[in-house]
């Protein structure tokens, strides 16, 4: 071998074992937590996994609608993509839950404001003493004006909030999650008081789906729509509503206030009182990127199951450095 040619394999193998060195000191710091950059629109279908475990809220229910108590694990069958999966984590319904309210208070939520303040305050009394609640407005941009604890007492801060701006629903959904995230309660929920017309947000439905599926939350809306006579609601927009509520196992109310909200304030709180928590580990370790389809089943035929369709995981992309040194 000429003296050129082997200074340029030498130097080729020191910048690859260079390359090398780099892709192993990034991933080495990779399962550690950094301050995020601010969200890349093309980032709306990634969705961290932070834990191989399935988290399932479930709801049984008789043919009559009323709920189904002492059912055991025996009782219980998950399938994900139509393949049974076995059951690690099981508790019955006292297990205590942490909750997010969100309150729409943007410039269309005009005259309802109070409405959903009235509601809020309602839900929070009928908290259990170890369940935990933050409370959350949002127009244009989204904050916490109650923080989690077991008060019962709506914050002050609540009784100054007034209808303005524009509406950021799926951001507010988003912050939501990724604080229930963190949460010690396996059991998490979402409520919604809105009128569902997002004008605001940088993140689409689809990513706030996700991210509330990845904490393991429920998502229950009130539509808050006003109710003119003879009119209905804006079918987009309680379209939203509803699927955010199907898709992650939660109820969509369709009633803007009165007696029918206090009701159904009322049947949202026996409901996460009256849950099953189940948790599995996927047979399926791959990390393709895929919708994965939840299915769960009760061995008794007049009961009905009710929990979240399915979810996402990440999907594991390989590394352009090494992808780049694979193809050399």
């Amino acid at each position: 071998m000429k003296p050129n040619n082997a200074r340029h394999t030498t130097h080729t193998r020191l910048r690859r074992l260079s390359l090398v060195a780099i892709i192993c000191v990034s991933t080495a710091f990779s399962g550690f937590d950094f301050p995020s950059r601010a969200q890349d629109p093309q980032d709306d279908e990634i969705v961290r996994v932070t834990t191989d475990l399935v988290v399932l809220n479930v709801t049984a229910t008789n043919a009559g609608g009323a709920y189904v108590h002492g059912l055991e694990q025996a009782n219980f069958k998950v399938y994900e993509d139509g393949k049974e999966q076995q059951i690690t984590n099981f508790s019955r319904e006292e297990t205590p839950f942490a909750v997010a309210l969100l309150l729409d208070v943007s410039g269309s939520m005009e005259g309802r404001v109070s409405m959903a303040r009235s509601a809020a305050i309602r839900f929070l009394d009928g908290l259990r003493a170890d369940d935990t609640a933050a409370v959350y407005s949002f127009h244009r941009k989204v904050e916490r004006v109650q923080d989690f604890s077991q008060s019962r007492d709506l914050s002050p801060l609540a009784y100054n909030l007034a209808a303005k701006g524009e509406t950021a629903l799926h951001d507010a959904i988003v912050q939501a999650a990724t604080d229930l995230a963190s949460r010690p309660e396996k059991r998490r929920a979402i409520v919604v008081l809105s009128d569902g017309a997002d004008t605001r947000s940088a993140a689409s439905s689809d990513k706030a789906l996700a991210v509330a599926l990845d904490a393991n939350a429920t998502i229950y809306t009130v539509d808050m729509a006003e109710k003119l006579p003879g009119s209905y609601s804006p079918t987009q927009a309680a379209g939203v509503l509803r699927d955010y509520a199907a898709k992650s196992g939660g109820r969509f109310v369709p009633t803007p206030g009165g007696k029918a909200l206090r009701d159904a304030f009322g049947e949202i709180l026996e409901e996460l009182s009256n849950q099953y928590t189940i948790g599995y580990r996927p047979s399926n370790h791959s990390q393709d990127g895929r919708w994965r389809s939840i299915e769960i089943k009760v061995d008794r035929a007049e009961v009905k199951a009710r929990t979240r369709r399915g979810y996402r995981l990440t999907k594991k992309a390989k590394s352009k450095l090494v992808a780049n040194l694979e193809s050399k």
